[in-house]
């Protein structure tokens, strides 16, 4: 009994020192119930998703695939979304002639960077970057075109791409088409992958 006492004192002592050394505080809000102040804490949302069962081994190659495709394009299309916000930020405020030399420095600057990686994309990895900077800027490619180098390139390039099966005026869809992309999404933000 008195080594079980020594031990609690010790641990009181000790923890009280570490307490005292680190203290952070927290503000919450809290309610009165019954005398009680009970703290409230809004936790942030959560999505519960079971693990994946394959039907086939088919299924689980499919899904793999994928997997590997959704991280090789997923980079670019968050520096996609990235860069898209910092040059509408450069270019607020800018006369037209100053945007438009801005743009072509940036697409220079964008081509000699990432140009053959993105020519060494497959057909899959392409459809599902479009998909993916939907994702990221919350408008589809053929919008952020339009938008940046107007309506008659985007229509030249929406009708290219069509010739090669693309669609730039696809929505990125999380909860039907693209729900396996979306899962790898987060799979890949949360660090499982």
């Amino acid at each position: 009994m008195k080594r079980l006492f020594l031990i609690a004192i010790l641990f009181a002592l000790f923890s009280g020192a570490l307490y005292a050394q680190h203290v952070d505080v927290i503000v919450l809000k809290a309610r009165v119930v019954n005398g009680d102040t009970l703290p409230q804490i809004t936790l942030p949302e959560v999505n519960i998703r079971g693990f994946i069962i394959f039907r086939s081994p088919a299924d689980q190659r499919r899904f793999d695939r994928l997997v590997r495709n959704v991280k090789k394009v997923y980079p670019y299309a968050k520096l996609a979304g990235i860069k898209l916000n910092e040059y509408e930020a450069m270019m607020a405020g800018l006369p037209e002639k100053e945007q438009r030399k801005l743009l072509k420095r940036a697409e220079d600057e964008l081509k000699a960077e990432f140009g053959d990686e993105l020519k060494a994309l497959n057909f899959t990895q392409g459809k599902i970057l479009l998909k993916l900077v939907d994702r990221e800027t919350g408008n589809p490619t053929y919008h952020i075109v339009r938008e940046l180098r107007g309506s008659f390139v985007a229509f030249f390039w929406q009708n290219l791409s069509r010739l090669f099966g693309y669609n730039l005026k696809e929505k990125y869809d999380p909860e039907g088409k693209d729900r396996d992309i979306e899962t790898i999404v987060t799979m890949i933000e949360n660090g499982l992958i």
